[in-house]
Formats: C-alpha cells, sequence, structure tokens
C-alpha cells in the first residue's frame, strides 16, 4: 500500500489512497493467491514443536467447504455469522467463507462467558456460529437464550466433517468496498460492548500501519505471529489479514500457558521475524528477562508503553519496540517505526500516511502542546461504518468532520501521545494523572510483575493513586515492600504521583483483548472502606486473556 520512499516524510507526502469501487476481502487474501501461487504457503501450523504449512490452495479448498455449507443453510449477504474459534487455519478460512458469501464474520473470544456470548449474539442476531467442538458447552447456553434459531457448524467433526478432497469453487461475491463484512466488538473497558460494523475495505485501511510498524513489511522471508487471539482486532486485522494479503506466512499457534520458554521456542521453530506483542505479553515476558533474536521486527498496541520497557525491548529482542495506537472502531492510525524515524520515548508515533489525527480541544478544534482528546478526520478506510443498531451512539462519536476516540493525548504538531482514557485520568490535588506513567515506573522495580493504578475518592485531594500490586515469586507482601515502591515512583517518576496507596494482590481484571481494566480497579476502590475488604479479582475478569496468556499471577492479596 505505502509507495517506495527513502524517507517517513517521501512516504507521506507521496501516498494516496487506491480503493477500488468493488472489493471483497476473500478475493484478496486468498482467492487470488490460490489462483497464482496456489502452493504458496500461506499459514504455519505450530503445536508443541511441530511445524505444518497450510498452502493457499489448501486454504481456499477449505474455505469453499464451510461456503458451501453456510449456503445450504440460507446464510446469504448480509447476514452475521460468528467464528468461535482459536488460531488455525480453519479460523481463517471461516472469516473467508463468510465473506465469500457476502456475509459478516463475527469474531468472538472462546474466554467469554455464556453471559458475555449471549449479550453479543443477541445484539448482532446471528444466523449460524461457526465453533470449535470445546466452545459448544458455553455456546449452547448463549443460543438458547436468543428468540432466532442459530445453525451451529464445528470444523472438527463433532458437528460437521470438514474433508479435505477438492470442492467445487465458490467464487467470491461482488461486494462494494463499502458493504459491510466485519461486526467487532468493542472490548468493554467501560459500559456495555457496543458491535463497531466495518466495511471490506477495513483491510486496505490497516494496511499503511501495519507496514509502518513492522518497519516496511513485507520483506523477503518474513514470518508474521502474534499471541494476541484472531478474535480481536489486534490479531485478525493487525496480523492474519495482513500477512495473507501480502502472502506473508501467518503463524496459528495456541499456548497451553504463556511463557518466555515457550514464546522462544515457536519463534525458532516457526521462523517467525516479525511479531504483534500486546502489552500484556510484554510485561510476561519482561517479568522472566526473556530474550530472544531472530527478529526483525516488534509491534505493540492497545497501552502504551514507557522509556524502561522500550530500554528493555531492545536489549532483549535486538530491535526497538514500534508501538502504535487505534482501537476497534478506526485502528493502526498512529504508529513509530525505527526504520524511518528515531523513536521518542513517551510518544506513541506519527500519523501513519493517509489517516489525519489530531488533539481536539472541548470544541473539537486541533491543539498542539496541550492536553486533549485524539481524534481522525473522517473518510480513512480503516474508519467504522457505524455501530451497530446504535445510531444515537455513532453520532456522538462524531464532532463535525472528526472521530472523536474517548483517548487522551498531545501533539506536538509532528508526533502523537497516548496519554489515557479518559475515565482513567486521576485527579489529585489539582493535578491531572495519567496512571500509565506511574504504572511503567512501578515495573522498574524488581518486586513487580504487573500492576494496575486508579483513583480512590479523597475528601481532601479529590482522589488519591492507587496501586493494584502483583509481585514476582518470593517477594514478601508487606509493608516494606510497599514503603519501597512508594519511594520508588516519588524518587523515580514524580513526589505528586506516588501512590500513596499500595494493595498487594493476586491478579489484574483484563479485558478479554489485554487491557487492564481500570474501571473495575476505581470500582474497588470507591468500595473500599479503612478496613481493607478481601480481594479477589477471579471474579472480575482475571485469568488468562484473549492471548492465551495466564495474567493472574501467583501471589494472593494482602
Amino acid at each position: 500500500m505505502l509507495p517506495a520512499g527513502a524517507s517517513f516524510e517521501s512516504l507521506a507526502s507521496g501516498f494516496r489512497w487506491r480503493i477500488p469501487d468493488r472489493y471483497n476481502i476473500a478475493r484478496d487474501v486468498c482467492d487470488r493467491w490460490a489462483r497464482d501461487e496456489p502452493d504458496r504457503t500461506a499459514i504455519i501450523g505450530h503445536s508443541e514443536g511441530t511445524v505444518r504449512d497450510v498452502t493457499f490452495g489448501e486454504l481456499r479448498n477449505l474455505a469453499d467447504r464451510m461456503a458451501h455449507r453456510l449456503r445450504a443453510r440460507g446464510v446469504g449477504p448480509g447476514d452475521r455469522v460468528g467464528v468461535l474459534m482459536t488460531q488455525s487455519a480453519a479460523t481463517a478460512a471461516a472469516h473467508i467463507a463468510i465473506w465469500k458469501l457476502g456475509a459478516v464474520s463475527m469474531p468472538l473470544s472462546r474466554l467469554f462467558g455464556e453471559d458475555g456470548l449471549a449479550v453479543r449474539l443477541s445484539d448482532a442476531g446471528v444466523r449460524a456460529m461457526i465453533v470449535d467442538g470445546e466452545d459448544l458447552a458455553s455456546l449452547r447456553g448463549a443460543i438458547s437464550r436468543m428468540p432466532n434459531s442459530v445453525d451451529v457448524l464445528t470444523p472438527d467433526g463433532s458437528q460437521e466433517q470438514w474433508s479435505d478432497r477438492p470442492t467445487d469453487p465458490v467464487e467470491s461475491a461482488d461486494t462494494s468496498a463499502e458493504d459491510p463484512a466485519i461486526l467487532m466488538y468493542t472490548s468493554g473497558t467501560t459500559g456495555t460492548p457496543k458491535g463497531a460494523l466495518h466495511a471490506h475495505r477495513v483491510l486496505l485501511g490497516h494496511l499503511p500501519g501495519i507496514e509502518i510498524s513492522h518497519d516496511l513489511l513485507p520483506q523477503p522471508g518474513d514470518v508474521i505471529w502474534t499471541p494476541a487471539d484472531w478474535s480481536w482486532i489486534g490479531g485478525l486485522l493487525d496480523v492474519l489479514m495482513p500477512g495473507l494479503h501480502h502472502g506473508i506466512p501467518v503463524v496459528a499457534s495456541r499456548f497451553r500457558k504463556f511463557t518466555g520458554e515457550a514464546t522462544r521456542m515457536l519463534i525458532e521453530d516457526a521462523g517467525v521475524r516479525c511479531v504483534f506483542f500486546p502489552p500484556t505479553a510484554l510485561r510476561m515476558l519482561r517479568a522472566e528477562d526473556c530474550r530472544i533474536t531472530g527478529l526483525r521486527s516488534v509491534a505493540c498496541g492497545g497501552e502504551p508503553l514507557g522509556a524502561e520497557m522500550l530500554d528493555w525491548g531492545q536489549a532483549a529482542f535486538g530491535v526497538g519496540i514500534n508501538e502504535f495506537y487505534g482501537q476497534t472502531e478506526c485502528n493502526m492510525i498512529v504508529s513509530s517505526s525505527g526504520a524511518l524515524f528515531p523513536h521518542r520515548p513517551g510518544w506513541t508515533g506519527r500519523p501513519v500516511p493517509g489517516h489525519e489525527v489530531a488533539v481536539v480541544d472541548g470544541n473539537g478544534i486541533p491543539i498542539v502542546g496541550s492536553e486533549g482528546e485524539i481524534a481522525v478526520r473522517k473518510g480513512t478506510p480503516v474508519m467504522m461504518l457505524g455501530y451497530w443498531k446504535r445510531p444515537e451512539a455513532t453520532r456522538e462519536k462524531f464532532r463535525d468532520d472528526w472521530m472523536l476516540t474517548g483517548d487522551l493525548g498531545i501533539s506536538d504538531g509532528e508526533f502523537i501521545r497516548f496519554l489515557a482514557r479518559r475515565d482513567d485520568v486521576i485527579t489529585s490535588a489539582g493535578y491531572r494523572i495519567g496512571p500509565v506513567e506511574i504504572e511503567d515506573c512501578l515495573l522498574t522495580h524488581d518486586a513487580v510483575a504487573s500492576v494496575g493504578v486508579t483513583g480512590k475518592p479523597d475528601p481532601e485531594r479529590t482522589e488519591i493513586v492507587k496501586a493494584y500490586v502483583v509481585l514476582r515469586d518470593g517477594v514478601a507482601a508487606d509493608e516494606t515492600t510497599a514503603s519501597a515502591l512508594k519511594t520508588h515512583v516519588r524518587s523515580r517518576f514524580a513526589a505528586h504521583a506516588f501512590p500513596r496507596e499500595v494493595e498487594f494482590v493476586d491478579s489484574l481484571p483484563m479485558t478479554v483483548t489485554g487491557k487492564i481494566r481500570r474501571s473495575v480497579l476505581r470500582q474497588r476502590a470507591e468500595r473500599e472502606t479503612d478496613q481493607h475488604a478481601a480481594t479477589d479479582f477471579g471474579q472480575a475478569g482475571s485469568g488468562p486473556d484473549e492471548t492465551g496468556m495466564d495474567c493472574t499471577g501467583s501471589r494472593k492479596p494482602s
């Protein structure tokens, strides 16, 4: 998508969107490759040290068989079809099959419980589901609560057999680039998840940001992987579909437990050169001080990284971590790129060519040098069509020609700095404090495995900073450790922003996309009395997140 250029400035100035009127993702990521290079590797399946290549010809055959079965059940243009599956070639084929019919794919995380699935399935009015057999139990309960009947297809043989023998080809529907293709629900850090409806053009809109964040992807020999599940935008549209678009092998793997050693072995076995690590993964790798060689690019998005994490990543991977920014509604709009310009710690990156990104004030006017809300000008192909069945929420998302992200940031006229979600900002004694910087500072202490920071109501200061800390194994959860952490922040970051309360917890509440649910921490802090209640975040979204990583830690609260 990006033109050739020797600098970021030349790339940006020479960039023009090339979005065809008629466009279907399935034809782009599968059919054209299967026609021209059927033996080209599309997916590298990795399981417990075993590697199996799946070619584009095989991927098309699998997708066509799924499309035949969906069509036989009456699925057609505009119908919503859920995909509840782990990383596999079958998962890629499921989405491709849905798009071939002009239907809308709806990725779902296998970590959703019955309630989470029921809310999304009912809101979307799904016509059919493609699901791994092991997830059928939770799905049946959710489907039983829907007003309409739902056909369930399983590619593992428990209800359907997907044969390897050839089948009649299914031509991809002649869709417009503006026709709906993907219904993806927001991760729900606050409030009820909303369905962001994306058109087929969304993949093309992602490409410039993907290419920049991976230092001018594709390069000869590139193989790409992420531990992030393909059920959210970071896995599906930041790795899987861009990789297939470019003909780059995409690794499909699912860990029983995410560890540094398992990550290192996978990268070595599958020849991975480009990785997207969610922040959760980086924190866990850093806690193990994992060292990995052979990588050409490492990208990270979802939450800002601090200077300490960036320095560690450079030493651990031998390449700089390229941060990027976006959200489900409009993704990959800001990125850093070590190949194009120096990293600036604390600054996420520069607006990606093709996207006009600014920080605006309360009146929607772009500002420079002051805190405001990050906004994106209408017209970019990566922007959602709107929220599913929520016209009022869609209207509220926009002001004049700008889509408002709800995220706070600063622009210096060249770089964008993502500070925090608007609801996460802490107001203490007149200061506005972003939690991420405090979390980043605490992560530099040897005692800390992971941490979440929020504001706690206080009659004198409005709020105080409170830190919920998961300690490394062997560290005492006592007042001595708490005092050391407070001093660490006071001396290294800022005297006004140190955590006046530190609580040791067994785990942190996470969204299925690996983000800390600070809204849950804030609610917890608001409920607290002078005598701390017992803390059990196992009831509030802890446990493995969508990346397949165990985020629960190992210590009981103190």
